[in-house]
Formats: C-alpha cells, sequence, structure tokens
C-alpha cells in the first residue's frame, strides 16, 4: 500500500469514529478489568480507561468484582489524551453530577433522603448520596445528645437536606428534625390514649439520684425514687438500667408531665397490716439500714418499722450502730402503728419489760406456792404432835 493510500485509509478509520470532547458523557463497554483500573470501548480510536479512584470515592474497592467484561455503563470523558493516547474516564464524576441534581431536588422538595453512613467523622457523620457526601453535624443527628455516634457507622439513616451549595461543594444534612416532629406525631398520640391508672411499657431512658425517666414513645415519665418500690430505694443506679424495659403505672398526668409509679395497688404490702402487726404484737424483722436516731426494720418487703435509740436497750445508747449491724435480725415489740402514715413504731425495751414483768411474776409465784408449802408440813407436824 503507498503512502497515499495508507494516508487515505487512516483518514477513513478516523473518521468512522466519532468524535469526542473533554467534559462529554459516552456509552462504554468495558473490554478489560483489574482490581485497580478497567478498559472500555467508547466507539473511539482510542480506548478508555477508568481507574479505581474515578470509579467511586471507596478507595478500598475491587474493580472486578463490580465490573465485568461486556459490562456497559456511561462515563464521563475528563482527558481525550492522557499523553500515552488513552482516553481518562471516570463513573463517579457523572454520578456526582446526577447526584447533585438529586440532592438540589430533595432540598427544594424537603424530601426525605435515606442512605448509609460512611464515615464517622469529628464533629459528625458522613454518608454518600449519589458520590455525593452529604455532612450531619452531630447537633443536628439526634433529638438528644450523642456522646458516641460510632454506632451510627454503616447504619443506614433519615435525613433532609438543610444547605445546598454545590459551588462550594457544601451539602449539609438534618435528622434530628425528622425526630423531633416523629416525636411530636408519637406524643400526641401518646397523651391520645394514656389515662392516670393506666400500666403501660416503657424503657429507661436516663437515671439520677431522685429518679428514673422512662420513655414511653412520644414522651418521658419521671418515676421518682419514693415511687419506685413499696419498700425504700436507696440508690436508683442499682435498681435500674439504661435500656431496661419496664412495666410502669401512670400515676398523674399534668400537661406534658407524666409522673409514674411501681408501686401497683395490688402489690401493697400495707393491705392488711393494721392486723397483721397490730400494737402489742412481737414481730423479727431485719436491720435495714440506721440513722443517728434509730434504725429501720424491715420486717417483709416494702414494710419497714422505726426502732428509736431510745427503744433499742434498757440503758443509754448514743446511736445504734454502737450495738446493731445492717442484716442483722432483731426482735421487738410493736407500741404504735400509724395507718393514715403507714408508720410502725417498735421497742426491743417494752420487750424487755414485758420479760422482766413476767419474770418477777413468775417468781413471786414461786414464792407463794413455796410459802403455802412451808405452811403445810407447819401444820402437818403440829397436827401429828397432837395426836
Amino acid at each position: 500500500m503507498s503512502m497515499q493510500a495508507e494516508e487515505n485509509f487512516e483518514q477513513m478509520l478516523n473518521e468512522s469514529f466519532k468524535t469526542i470532547h473533554t467534559g462529554e458523557v459516552v456509552e462504554g463497554k468495558v473490554i478489560d478489568v483489574k482490581p485497580e483500573e478497567a478498559v472500555l470501548n467508547i466507539n473511539y480510536k482510542s480506548d478508555g480507561i477508568l481507574t479505581r479512584s474515578e470509579y467511586s470515592n471507596d478507595r478500598s474497592i475491587d474493580l472486578t468484582q463490580v465490573l465485568h467484561p461486556g459490562d456497559s455503563l456511561e462515563v464521563k470523558v475528563l482527558k481525550v489524551n492522557d499523553g500515552d493516547g488513552q482516553v481518562v474516564l471516570s463513573y463517579k464524576r457523572l454520578a456526582a453530577d446526577r447526584g447533585n441534581k438529586r440532592i438540589e431536588e430533595a432540598f427544594n422538595n424537603k424530601e426525605v433522603l435515606k442512605a448509609k453512613v460512611n464515615q464517622v467523622l469529628t464533629g459528625g457523620l458522613s454518608v454518600i448520596v449519589e458520590e455525593v457526601r452529604v455532612f450531619i453535624p452531630a447537633s443536628l443527628v439526634s433529638d438528644t445528645y450523642e456522646k458516641d455516634l460510632n454506632k451510627y457507622l454503616d447504619q443506614e439513616i433519615e435525613f433532609v437536606i438543610t444547605e445546598y451549595n454545590p459551588h462550594r461543594r457544601r451539602y449539609i444534612g438534618d435528622r434530628k428534625q425528622l425526630l423531633v416532629e416523629k416525636r411530636k406525631e408519637m406524643q400526641k398520640k401518646l397523651f391520645e390514649t394514656i389515662k392516670p391508672g393506666d400500666v403501660v411499657e416503657g424503657t429507661v431512658k436516663n437515671i439520677t439520684d431522685f429518679g428514673a425517666f422512662i420513655d414511653l414513645g412520644g414522651a418521658d415519665g419521671l418515676l421518682h425514687i419514693s415511687e419506685m418500690s413499696w419498700g425504700r430505694v436507696e440508690n436508683p443506679k442499682k435498681v435500674f438500667k439504661v435500656g431496661e424495659k419496664l412495666r410502669v403505672l401512670i400515676k398523674d398526668i399534668q400537661g406534658t408531665k407524666i409522673a409514674l409509679s411501681l408501686k401497683f395497688p395490688d402489690q401493697n404490702p400495707w393491705e392488711g397490716a393494721a392486723e397483721k402487726y397490730a400494737i402489742g404484737t412481737v414481730v423479727t424483722g431485719r436491720v435495714a439500714r440506721m440513722t443517728d436516731f434509730g434504725a429501720f426494720i424491715e420486717l417483709e418487703p416494702g414494710i419497714d418499722a422505726l426502732l428509736h435509740v431510745s427503744q433499742i436497750a434498757r440503758e443509754h445508747i448514743e446511736k445504734p450502730s454502737d450495738v446493731l449491724k445492717t442484716n442483722e435480725e432483731i426482735t421487738a415489740k410493736i407500741v404504735d402503728f400509724n395507718e393514715a402514715d403507714n408508720k410502725i413504731s417498735l421497742s426491743i425495751k417494752a420487750l424487755l419489760n414485758d420479760e422482766e414483768r413476767r419474770r418477777k411474776a413468775e417468781e413471786a409465784d414461786a414464792d407463794v406456792v413455796s410459802v403455802d408449802l412451808d405452811a403445810a408440813i407447819a401444820a402437818a407436824k403440829e397436827e401429828a404432835g397432837e395426836e
């Protein structure tokens, strides 16, 4: 073939291929693929090269797992000639262009988007929407304070776009407002269905020294320390755990404030206590706790009685802990029962006094028997002498 013929053939060959330009979107067919790059036939005189970094923002991806010879996909032309006569292609930038439009539409329509959290950053979360990174600040992640955001990694979350600035590539998402709106709906539904006296299920959300806040699904209720048991609770944190499920009684509702209780009426240990612990009854109980003025004795779960320091012994005692120990079992006499306030007073001194009186009475009876016996013997002797 002459040089002229070769030139004509090359010209015909070149003319048979379409002309492409930087920035153009073209259809390509995968003809070869390696983990880090793929070669595409784009119906041009040169093949196109699609590197891993231009396929996705995920640098750990293996292209052989996502692309196969024969696959077709649209790509964007970055360079018509990379210096080696090859065309440089990008898939992620085309996806990003489309992602930009997707985010713009969602921003304008206040649409709820759903995406997987791909990164936990300082101060927030990162999610990818069609190859576009959206940042959700920590303050907009939840309607409650989140100390550790790592639990969201790889989780699918819903959010709305609250800031869209493609020129600065700034896209801000907000999950908090969705949770706030959802909680308002749940709160409205909750208050329409609950009333004092109802027993409902909740989840322990927060525990303080004075009580626990229980999430009822839409609103929190306060379970005060005084309502945690028919008995006494010293430390709520030792009784409950965050996340624990509880069945609670709705004691009262004032506006949006809900007072809860675990003192169920049918479990009230004070029912019938007036007869069981009537004044004068001798009881045995366990030293539950002590103060300077007395010791509280647990007679049964939910019923404590006060053993005043002046009633522990006949002699003077400075403080209960001088003679008693926690969990020690003691026996005492009930000297007062206040049914209105559910208060019982005990006395060991009264019991000791009773025992003292009984002993003296027994001794007196023994003396009388002894005197009678002596008199009988004397009389018998006198009668015998007369005989």
